[in-house]
């Protein structure tokens, strides 16, 4: 009976399956393979000289790091419901019937956020999607108090945009029907007498159904908060987490626990059978963004080498190889200034000072021609690089005209900018929710008598996100593959270009007026091989100084 998989002489299977064969098996294709080699070899007259299979710039398919990234999430926060009241009475020897000690209900938890430098992506919160903050106990006998609930951080990677699309606040909604209801004819009789509601007060299990319609329950409280409310930030929430925070950030506080029945001790009524709930918490949804913040971003064509530039300038683990879109998602790589091993490789500092020991890089996929128009994998990626402090533009000196490539990628960088200032416009115009008048500007000249909220900076959300000029940051030219014949001359031709470029006598490839006003330098290198890579470093090491 023949083997179900059997071994095809003369074929690659075993490349593609190596779980297929044996170890003679693989002896015994090896030399059809390395004939077809060195047929190809000789073949041609200049063939690329790769490194060796299984290193760090060639590396086989198993060293390709599975990257989990998530760049958006839509999470609803729950903040913690406040424990019930206890309805209590002291019982010792001699004493018949002892007054009211139950304890109030204990308050729910809180609900924080920090930005911290060891997350990346936004997948674990992506995944779980609800979260919901612990609740409050309840109450207990001999006066004893509920404990509070469990608090929730939200851990997010810095550079992480934060806004509120919808708040349910159970208090607020509470106080408003109350307002409303303040100035009707049969709105309630705030002097009583109240009756018993089934969601806001707890009752004696002995209480029969007579006793609850004759019995007259007193005043409820007021919708309380906690004193930790006036600590969180300011509805509606818009937060730019730039910098890696010590201390987490109060989003929504905890509710407060309900009352007891000592609270409710009066001459007429000294052992009271009935106690409050503890309020519900808090809902808010927030859509989180991540716009990483690394030094340098590598933007470029589909397969113009930016994987393997990050690969050869770090020790990442980015997924490799000949053909478009190798890149679906964006990788971080960090290069070692000083490995504490020797002398560093620069010696650069930041501006306070300290020692810069490495600079991070940000590797986008491609962008294709007329990428603004969703073609290809689109250009959202790009909000990924608007926050690096130096832009590298990776051009493929193989794949054609490298100034029109140039061109182009300056186009697709433009049109995402005009794209995110006109989002950011229309975030920014209020948004009326209730106005007699016929237009905004009729009821913001008339704010007694208009409700409107607005998603721009105030002075109690300062921390809302800015709007940076792309064109105005350091950019270089990085011109890969420069070690294949042929490519000498388009290389000659975009130098010509920057030099014109940077003389003012060929206009921005941007076509926009606030420019950075450096020298633009283009570099030529070989990725694969490794070689000029080390001048990227010093080039970049000299653009973050400045």
């Amino acid at each position: 009976m023949p083997p179900r998989c059997p071994t095809l002489q003369g074929t690659l299977a075993p490349f593609l399956y190596p779980f297929l064969i044996s170890n003679a098996a693989k002896s015994s294709v090896r030399p059809i393979y390395n004939s077809i080699r060195r047929y190809e070899s000789t073949g041609v007259e200049s063939v690329q000289q790769l490194p060796e299979e299984g290193s760090h710039l060639n590396p086989p398919p198993t060293d390709y790091s599975r990257t989990i990234f998530t760049d958006r999430a839509t999470v609803t926060l729950y903040a913690g419901a406040g424990g019930h009241g206890c309805i209590s009475f002291l019982r010792e020897k001699y004493i018949a019937a002892g007054p009211a000690n139950g304890g109030d209900g204990g308050s729910g938890g809180n609900i924080y956020i920090q930005a911290v430098r060891g997350e990346t992506s936004l997948h674990k919160l992506a995944r779980r999607n609800i979260l919901k903050a612990g609740r409050g106990k309840n109450g207990q006998g001999k006066t004893r108090g509920g404990e509070r609930g469990n608090d929730i951080v939200l851990q997010v990677p810095v550079g992480t945009v934060v806004r509120e699309t919808e708040r349910i606040d159970p208090v607020a909604i509470e106080e408003q029907r109350l307002k409303l209801e303040a100035g009707k004819e049969d709105a309630v009789d705030a002097s009583g007498p109240w009756k018993w509601s089934r969601d806001k007060w707890l009752l004696y299990p002995a209480t029969t159904p007579e006793d609850i319609a004759t019995a007259e329950f007193p005043s409820l409280p007021r919708g309380r908060k906690s004193a930790l409310a006036m600590s969180q930030v300011k509805a509606p929430i818009s937060l730019d987490l730039t910098a890696p925070m010590e201390r987490p950030l109060l989003l929504a506080a905890g509710a407060i626990g309900g009352l007891g029945n000592p609270h409710f001790v009066t001459k007429t009524v000294p052992r009271p059978k009935f106690a409050t709930k503890g309020e519900q918490g808090v809902k808010i949804t927030l859509e989180l963004e991540l716009k990483l913040l690394a030094d340098v971003g590598l933007v470029g064509l589909p397969n113009a080498g930016k994987s393997t530039l990050l690969r050869a300038m770090s020790k990442s683990r980015a997924r490799v190889g000949n053909w478009a879109f190798t890149t679906l998602q964006p990788n971080i790589g960090t290069v070692v200034l000083d490995n504490h091993k020797g002398r560093p490789l620069s010696q650069a500092k930041y501006g306070d000072g300290e020692p810069r020991t490495s600079f991070t890089i940000a590797d986008i996929p491609g962008l294709v021609q007329d990428a603004h128009l969703d073609r290809g994998l689109g250009i959202s990626f790009l909000r990924h690089v608007e926050r690096a402090r130096v832009l590298a533009f990776v051009i493929d000196l193989n794949a054609g005209d490298a100034v029109e490539a140039l061109k182009g990628l300056w186009k697709e960088v433009g049109e995402y900018e005009r794209m995110k200032i006109e989002e950011q416009k229309e975030q920014s115009d209020p948004i009326v929710h209730w106005s007699p008048f016929t237009s905004v500007e009729d009821a913001l000249a008339n704010r007694q008598e208009t409700i409107a909220v607005s998603s721009g900076p105030t002075l109690e959300n300062p921390l809302t996100p800015a709007a940076p000029s792309i064109a105005g940051k350091p950019w270089f030219v990085v011109a890969t593959k420069a070690d294949l014949p042929g490519t000498k001359e388009n290389f000659e031709a975009l130098t010509a270009y920057l030099e014109l470029v940077n003389s003012g006598e060929e206009e921005h490839p941007s076509g926009q007026q606030k420019l950075w006003e450096g020298k633009v330098e283009g570099i030529p290198i070989s990725a694969i091989n490794g070689h000029g890579v080390e001048k990227i470093t010093e080039w970049t090491i000299g653009l973050l100084d400045d």
